[in-house]
Parts: structure tokens; sequence; C-alpha cells
């Protein structure tokens, strides 16, 4: 049925490019599939634009901070437009990096090591210190990365000691904390999921970088990186990365869409390393291209996460409660 879309992309975040090329194919997509289209910005006349042009539901193509975070899902919240993706805490914990790990651990999964650091901890702690930390606790190499970002935006592979000090100043460029994580060694993989109540994994692809990391350059650069659908991985690395993408999807609370981010580490275990809420809809992009191999063109994918945004929530089941509740009156 063909619905007033406000389709929301840019923003202030360092993702901001990443952002318009996502709002541009999707934009293309929803008018293939009858759409109206309103295109809007993520600034000061968003909220006016909103209440002036009152859409059916609102697709945010907005990634990082602001778009991913939680920040504009509980703006729509208020308004009361329904919205494609995940609510205000899903949107929250997976954008934290260290929290989420926390709670996929809570479910049996397996991530790498990690250690959060601060600006303030390198401001006010002897840098030699840190570097003993990280390297009595996750060894070297060592991935860096900003703990609230995406799209591998300030990421650094620390091979050496003495290179942890800039990478955590280049990580600090996109957020007051940083996670320093395990290097594990293996074959990238991503599995992407769709599904509100039940939720089901697409086809996991293998990334295959020409750099031998996957980074900021590799993801968005044509030919810079091979996406092999199916993953040349063992069958049961290859369930077993279904499965936890969507336990993954399901503990974070995601609706609509997310995309786990895996590798491959010894004896074939998928290590998760985060979830996105938003994955990029590029003409790069990994979602749009495990949907096509599940025979789902990106067209047909963009009107079924509408679909998703307007089914009703998940309906409230009261905690029980026994006879005595050790409260008296």
């Amino acid at each position: 049925m063909k619905k007033r879309v406000a389709l929301i992309l840019g923003g202030r975040s360092a993702e901001r490019e990443i952002s318009l090329r996502t709002g541009q194919q999707v934009g293309i997509a929803l008018k293939a599939k009858g759409h109206d289209v309103i295109t809007l910005d993520l600034d000061d006349s968003l909220v006016p634009a909103l209440l002036r042009e009152r859409p059916d539901v609102v697709f945010i193509a907005l990634h990082g901070r602001y778009g991913e975070d939680g920040c504009l899902q509980g703006l729509l919240e208020i308004l009361g437009i329904p919205y494609v993706g995940s609510g205000v805490l899903a949107s929250a914990l997976a954008m934290d990096k260290a929290m989420s790990k926390k709670l996929f651990r809570l479910e049996g999964l397996t991530c790498p090591r990690a250690i959060t650091v601060t600006r303030r901890d390198l401001d006010s702690t002897d840098r030699d210190e840190v570097t003993r930390r990280v390297q009595e606790m996750l060894g070297f190499p060592a991935i860096v990365k900003p703990n609230g970002g995406g799209s591998t935006i300030g990421l650094t592979l620390v091979k050496e000691p003495d290179g942890l000090t800039d990478a955590l100043k280049h990580a600090f460029c996109y957020d007051e904390e940083a996670l320093v994580e395990e290097y594990v060694a293996g074959t990238e993989i991503t599995v992407g999921v769709i599904g509100n109540l039940e939720p089901r994994a697409l086809p996991v692809i293998e990334i295959v970088s020409s750099t031998g990391l996957y980074d900021y350059k590799a993801k968005y650069t044509k030919g810079m990186s091979e996406h092999i659908i199916p993953a040349r991985v063992p069958e049961a690395t290859y369930k077993a990365a279904q499965q936890a993408a969507v336990t993954a999807h399901k503990a974070l609370r995601c609706r609509g869409m997310s995309r786990a981010d895996f590798i491959v580490g010894p004896g074939g275990v998928p290590y998760i390393l985060e979830v996105n809420t938003i994955p990029g809809m590029t003409e790069t992009s990994l979602l749009p291209d495990a949907a096509r191999a599940a025979g789902i063109e990106f067209p047909d994918l963009v009107d079924m996460l509408i679909g998703y945004a307007l089914e009703p929530p998940a309906p409230v089941v009261p905690a029980a409660t026994g006879s005595g509740s050790g409260q008296g009156a």
C-alpha cells in the first residue's frame, strides 16, 4: 500500500557522507515501489517539517551519532511517528560497543576480549601504564576503535605497543571513549537479520578486503573489497553465525533489521564484533547483497522494512505474581 514516507538522511556525524549515499539509494527504491517520499536532513528544520508533512512512517537513513544511537528514535516516539528500525533502547545499546558486548556474553555468545580507555584515562594516567594494561590483558596486535562509532571510522590495527597512544588519539577524534580489542585472526563474515517478532537470518557473507583490513576505505570504495556469498566457512560455523546474529538481534530487542559482524576464530568459532541497527544501504553495502542472495531485490527489501515499521509492537507480558509478594500492606 502506498505510504507517505519521510526519508531522513545526512546528519551531523562523521558518517554523513555514507548516510547521504544510503538515503539516495533508499529514496530511489521507495519511489520504485510507489511511495511518496519527502527527503529531510537532520537539522533545525526537522521537527517543523515532520509536523507539517505528517508522514505515515519515517525511514531513518542516518548512521552514527544522533541518528543510530537512539536520539532520533526518541524524538519520533515523542511525535508519535512510526519509523523503520530499532527503538531507543536497542539503538543506544548497539551503538555502545562495550555495553553490547556485556549483553552478548550474558547470552552465551563469543566475543573478543576488550577493554575501554577514555580520553581522561590517557590524559590523567601514565601512558606507559595504559600500554602495559593493554599488553597484559590483550596483547598485541590489537584493534582500537571509537566505542560509539561506526563504518570503521577511527579504527586502527595496532601491531606494536608504541603505536597505541596515536591510535587512541585517533579514536578520540570521534568519541570520548575508545574500545581496545584483542586481534582475532580469521575470516571476516557478516550476517543480516530481518524481522520483528520472528526475525530470520539472511545468507552469510564473507568479506575479503584488498588491504587485509576491512576499514572505511575498503567498505565504501568499489573494488576494494569482495563479498562472497555464501561464505566459505564450515557448515557448522555458518549455522552458528546465523544463530548468533538472531540471538544478538533479539537480545538487543532490535526491530526490522540488523547486521552482525563476526571474525571466524580458532576452531571455526564465530566471534561477534558488533551489531549495526541501521546497516548501510549503498551500492557496495552488505545487507542488500545478503537480501538479494535470499531472493529479495532492493526495492522489495525497503518495502518490507516499511511493513515491519508499521507492525504493532509486541504485547507486554505482565510479570508473574505469587500470592505472597513479600511486600506487606
